[in-house]
């Protein structure tokens, strides 16, 4: 794995506790893998984490996921909690937004155990299925027609912008990145036509 450079901003690094607990509670993350021809792809999946890995499905007909799997089995995995959009200084180009992120890096795996499966489902349905809803519980007919993957984690990161206290937002306080920018001293806006 190649080493990663220092996180940038250190003030925004959640706690490893938070990060897994970003994880957990995420509802949709995006798989990233690569096909022989070099090119990424990237696919959103419900997934859960189950016995220290993440783990996800799709159905057994090979496509794009499952070929590049077999091709390389390191994976990057995404997971985010926007929050809201809010302003920090006096121009436009002072505005953020809260969030919280995750992202892993780590080998799949097909997992074909039906025992495993079977777990895996009971624990999307624990994260995902409303619990009014009046059906059998445990009982998976198409088992034998779905993909079970698992990420085996090798490094993972969580970082946040939490939402300032309105006291500490645009209009209470200016934290513009530019003080001393004036708005004669910009450039008008340029509209791009869009390409053919």
């Amino acid at each position: 794995m190649s080493t990663p450079p220092q996180m940038r901003r250190a003030d925004k690094v959640m706690s490893h506790t938070q990060t897994l607990e970003t994880l957990q509670r995420g509802y949709c993350g995006r798989l990233a893998t690569i096909g022989e021809d070099g090119y990424p792809y990237c696919v959103p999946l419900l997934y859960v984490w189950l016995n220290g890995e993440v783990c996800l499905h799709n159905a057994k007909v090979r496509g794009h996921l499952r070929t590049n799997v077999d091709h390389e089995s390191r994976v990057c995995f995404e997971v985010d909690e926007p929050g809201e959009v809010f302003p920090y200084g006096r121009f436009e180009c002072d505005t953020s937004v809260a969030f919280r992120s995750v992202i892993l890096f780590g080998k799949i795996r097909v997992v074909d155990e039906t025992e495993a499966k079977q777990q895996f489902f009971e624990a999307l349905m624990q994260k995902y299925a409303k619990t009014d809803w009046e059906r059998p519980k445990g009982f998976f007919t198409r088992l034998d027609q779905i993909t079970l993957y698992a990420i085996t984690v090798e490094r993972m990161t969580g970082k946040e912008t939490p939402l300032p206290d309105v006291s500490e937002q645009w209009f209470s306080v200016d934290r513009t990145k530019t003080p001393n920018a004036r708005q004669e001293s910009i450039r008008p806006t340029i509209h791009l036509k869009p390409a053919k």
